[in-house]
């Protein structure tokens, strides 16, 4: 009866904590911990959290593992692991409907908020080429690489070949910081300029670089450095519209002898 009631009153903080900060300063194992408490009503689902993180090492691991994968592994129900092999894919069709299917990138504002909401949960850092065509209309996200927290590898030769797949004409990039500092490092600037003199090879455009720290960014292109920025917008031809010429009137004969 104590450890019902023990278990009832940590729910209850967990809950309380959730509602007045949101994940922010939860754990791994306090996120899952969380969740599993829907699946565990009567359990003690802090033990359970450590035994399936440790189980795949880390959280997302655990979340981008397989039904069957969670079920040999954990000894769990066909409903837990189905409930978290479900969790990526509810928060990849959130964000696809916030954002609907006809997203246009053309400033920095809004390149930076849909990077924000890109890497909203990410506890390590991940690299992605926004694909644009030539109004930077948004094609395709890719996921270049994902690394640890403090670095993720980036290979030019893997961005170029996310332009030539899906025909862009424009590229953003964007990394996160789960460390917290937007302040680029030498290395991003170093992958920065890599990147671009490929793009200019292909003939196409590298408008910016998004770093996103938590619920802000630093944008390459506002600080006008290592990128060709938004303004590659302008420079599309329009077509040509028809002028009336202009008529011009004879001089009079007053004025010529003047």
């Amino acid at each position: 009866m104590a450890s019902g009631n023990l278990q009832k009153h940590r729910r209850s903080r967990i809950r309380a904590r959730y509602r007045s900060q949101g994940l922010d300063g939860f754990g791994d194992h306090e996120v899952l911990e969380f969740l599993l408490c829907y699946c565990f009503p009567r359990c003690d689902t802090n033990e359970t959290a450590y035994r399936y993180l440790n189980a795949f090492n880390s959280l997302h691991n655990l979340l981008d593992a397989r039904v069957e994968a969670l079920q040999s592994t954990l000894k769990c129900s066909e409903n837990i692991a189905v409930f978290l092999n479900m969790l990526p894919a509810v928060a990849n069709r959130y964000f696809r409907s916030k954002w609907g299917s006809a997203v246009v990138l053309d400033n920095a504002e809004i390149a930076g908020k849909y990077a924000i909401d890109l890497f909203v949960g990410e506890i390590n850092e991940n690299f992605y080429v926004l694909c644009l065509d030539k109004r930077c209309r948004l094609i395709n996200t890719v996921k270049i690489s994902e690394g640890t927290v403090d670095e993720a590898p980036v290979y030019t030769r893997e961005v170029l070949s996310a332009i030539s797949h899906n025909n862009a004409t424009a590229v953003i990039l964007a990394h996160n910081h789960p460390g917290g500092t937007m302040k680029p490092s030498k290395n991003d600037n170093m992958v920065t300029d890599a990147i671009l003199r490929g793009v200019n090879l292909m003939n196409a455009s590298l408008v910016d670089h998004i770093i996103v720290a938590g619920d802000s960014y630093y944008s390459y292109a506002s600080q006008r450095v290592y990128v060709q920025g938004y303004p590659y917008v302008e420079n599309v031809k329009s077509p040509p519209t028809k002028t009336r010429p202009v008529k011009t009137r004879k001089p009079s004969i007053k004025e010529q002898s003047n």
